[in-house]
C-alpha cells in the first residue's frame, strides 16, 4: 500500500485510532502539524486543570500514552509511514507533561511550548538515536516523551534560578 501523503477529514474519521493519533484533527494541517498538535495540547490541558491537579494530569498521561501508542501504530500502518508528521498525539501527551511542571503563567506556558518544540525538532542525543531505532507506535510516542524530559530539565533549572 502506498503512503498517504496528506490525510484528510475522511481519513481522520475512518477509525477511532486515526482521530486520536491525528490529535482530534490538529495534525491535519500540511505545514507544521507537530506545532499545531502542540498548540492543541494547551486548551486541552487548561480543561483538564478545571478538574485535576498537575500530579493527576501527569498520572493521566500514562493511559493516554498507552492509547497513543496503539493509535499511532494503527494510524502509521494505515498511512504507510511509521511516524507520519500528522500523527500528533505524541506531542499532546508530551506537552501535558511539560505543562505540569511550570507555573500557570503566560511566560511559563510560552517557555514550556518553545523548549518542547525545540527539543522535539532538534532531537539532541539520545532522542534522535531512539527516534531512528525504535519502530511503531511506541517509537512515535517515545521520542516526544524524551523531548518533554529535556524541556522539563531546562524548565526546572529556570525555576531554580527564579527566571520563571
Amino acid at each position: 500500500m502506498p503512503a498517504i501523503l496528506h490525510p484528510d477529514r475522511r481519513f481522520l474519521f475512518a477509525h477511532p485510532a486515526h482521530f486520536i493519533a491525528l490529535g482530534f484533527g490538529s495534525g491535519l494541517p500540511r505545514k507544521a502539524p507537530g506545532t499545531w498538535g502542540t498548540l492543541a495540547a494547551l486548551p486541552l490541558y487548561a480543561l483538564l486543570m478545571l478538574a485535576l491537579t498537575p500530579l493527576q494530569i501527569v498520572l493521566l498521561c500514562i493511559p493516554v500514552f498507552l492509547l497513543g501508542w496503539w493509535a499511532a501504530d494503527k494510524t502509521g500502518k494505515a498511512l504507510g509511514v511509521h511516524d507520519h508528521g500528522s500523527i500528533v498525539i505524541d506531542e499532546i501527551v508530551a506537552m501535558w507533561l511539560v505543562l505540569a511542571y511550570v507555573p500557570v503563567t503566560w511566560l511559563g506556558w510560552l517557555l514550556a511550548f518553545g523548549l518542547f518544540r525545540l527539543f522535539d525538532i532538534v532531537k539532541p542525543w539520545p532522542i534522535r538515536w531512539f527516534d531512528e531505532r525504535v519502530p511503531g507506535g511506541f517509537g512515535v510516542m517515545l521520542d516526544d516523551l524524551l523531548a518533554a524530559g529535556f524541556a522539563v530539565a531546562v524548565l526546572w533549572g529556570l525555576l531554580h534560578w527564579h527566571v520563571i
